[in-house]
């Protein structure tokens, strides 16, 4: 019994008064303010990550600086070592080559000397140079 009681009270029509209205209206407006605040904070938002994407983008090209330069450090100092050790080979390798040709026509008159002198021919041989 006591739910019918409740059902029928709320079943009753509530008159719409002027107030109403004017409440109503005023939450519209409250909520239009509300939806504005909404957009220029989106509107911030959008700003700050456009700020943030640019000098993420800055970063990532002074990156690519920083490797670009010590790449290139890197390679001029392996050149410049590659350089460096050729011209300073270069010298002792003339030398060399020079001492080889000098020791091989050393090598040809001993021979030829040691044909005539057994004593040099048995020393030559003993190094196995005759």
């Amino acid at each position: 019994m006591f739910f019918i009681l409740a059902f029928n009270a709320l079943a009753e029509e509530v008159p719409f008064t002027i107030e109403d209205r004017d409440r109503l209206i005023r939450v519209e407006a409250k909520l239009e303010e509300i939806d504005k605040r909404f957009e220029q904070i989106d509107k911030r938002f959008e700003e700050l990550r456009m700020d943030i994407n640019k000098r993420f983008d800055q970063m990532m090209t002074f990156m690519w600086m920083l490797v670009a330069i010590f790449v290139g450090i890197t390679a001029t100092t392996i050149g410049f070592a590659i350089w460096d050790r050729r011209t300073m080979i270069r010298p002792f390798e003339v030398k060399v080559r020079a001492l080889e040709e000098t020791d091989k026509k050393l090598i040809e008159v001993l021979r030829k000397l040691a044909k005539e002198d057994k004593r040099l021919a048995e020393i030559l041989r003993s190094f196995g140079l005759f």
